[in-house]
């Protein structure tokens, strides 16, 4: 994944790409398009796949091999091929997810001919882009080159300066665990992804290093404690088990822009969680917002609601100030609801509970992919 400021030539414009591995027909003419496509667009071949920005990694779907990177730097897309791909989007998630996992990867692009290609990201979006008159390689680069160039904001400095107070918890976290309970009742939240099932141990340290996080669950809750600090969930833990202040729901204290990391405050001899790679999203919307007391996080829809263009990945600046935009351009965006593409919706409201009882109503399990 790419990390904010890692790498200052994609801020420059500059960015370099590599192939990893050999493709046969019919996946081979597709790759070739988007090589093109990629020279056309001002990339140039890098000599070294685990320094490019963009590896394209061409997996064998029987025994994928990841890009062994040296940071997350660089932006991993594992390109295959399932003429068979189911058609329904469940059952086509089911196959393409795993295979996003085993290759470490940051994105999933499964050609299927006669169709087009279909992009799995590591939020579960699952959609096709297509190419009806030809040019597959570039409607292809136009969906990948936003993920692939987005800058991550997800690196966490812990300190333990937590007022003794608050080891225990107060009611903001008391009301964050209901909340993720309440969600569980309700049916919205999947499980939290097995990684551990699909890799191997090796493999899952490696992904932890590159992804920052212990494993994948979807959602996220938090609820503002003061004018610059707020409680949110930990990343990688099921929200229907928020328990322990510290570990499970931590305490967001800060935001250090030059190091682009969120500063969490935790208790002594504690070894902390990190908390939800969302949290630049909801900083900043905190921040511009005074008024707004409580946000959350879920993989649903609401059918009439403004929403982001771009299916940014999740912790970046630029999904980060995509959606602050919409809560603040909404009539009140202390009650906004805004979508987020191929992804779920972000709500702000006075307190969780405010926003449940609010929005339970009006809510779909299933998010439209676009």
């Amino acid at each position: 994944m790419q990390t904010a400021g890692a790498d200052a030539r994609l801020r420059d414009g500059v960015h370099s790409f590599a192939v990893v591995g050999s493709a046969e027909p019919p996946l081979a003419a597709v790759v070739e398009e988007l090589v093109d496509a990629l020279r056309a667009n001002g990339f140039t071949a890098a000599a070294d796949a685990s320094r490019a920005d963009l590896a394209l990694n061409l997996v064998d779907p029987g025994r994928p091999r990841p890009v062994r990177r040296r940071s997350r730097g660089t932006f991993v897309a594992a390109l295959w091929s399932r003429p068979d791909l189911p058609l329904d989007v469940g059952d086509g998630l089911r196959e393409t997810y795993p295979m996003l996992v085993r290759a470490l990867a940051n994105v999933s692009l499964c050609y299927v001919p006669g169709r087009g290609v279909y992009f799995t990201t590591m939020e579960r979006g699952y959609y096709l882009v297509e190419a009806p008159d030809g040019g597959l390689g570039s409607a292809v680069l136009d969906r990948l080159r936003p993920l692939a160039t987005a800058r991550l904001v997800i690196d966490n400095e812990f300190r333990a300066d937590l007022e003794p107070e608050l080891w225990a918890g107060d009611e903001l976290t008391a009301e964050i665990g209901e909340a993720g309970r309440r969600l569980d009742r309700l049916g919205l939240l999947p499980a939290p992804f097995p990684v551990e099932e699909l890799v191997s141990r090796r493999d899952l340290r490696h992904i932890e290093r590159l992804y920052t996080i212990g494993g994948l669950s979807y959602g996220n809750l938090s609820a503002r404690k003061d004018r610059t600090r707020f409680w949110m969930s930990a990343s990688g833990v099921d929200k229907a088990r928020l328990r322990e202040p510290g570990r499970d729901i931590l305490l967001v204290s800060g935001y250090d822009p030059a190091a682009e990391r969120m500063i969490l405050s935790v208790p002594p001899e504690i070894e902390p969680r990190r908390v939800s790679v969302d949290a630049i999203e909801h900083w900043m919307i905190y921040q511009q917002n005074p008024d707004v007391g409580a946000i959350l996080h879920v993989h649903a829809w609401i059918a009439g609601i403004p929403a982001t263009t771009i299916n940014f990945p999740c912790g970046s600046a630029e999904l980060a100030e995509s959606v602050a935009a919409l809560v603040a351009a909404a009539p009140e965006p202390t009650r906004a609801v805004v979508g987020l593409r191929n992804h779920g919706i972000t709500a702000t409201g006075t307190s969780l509970s405010e926003i449940l009882d609010r929005l339970e109503p009006h809510l779909m399990p299933r998010v439209p992919m676009t």
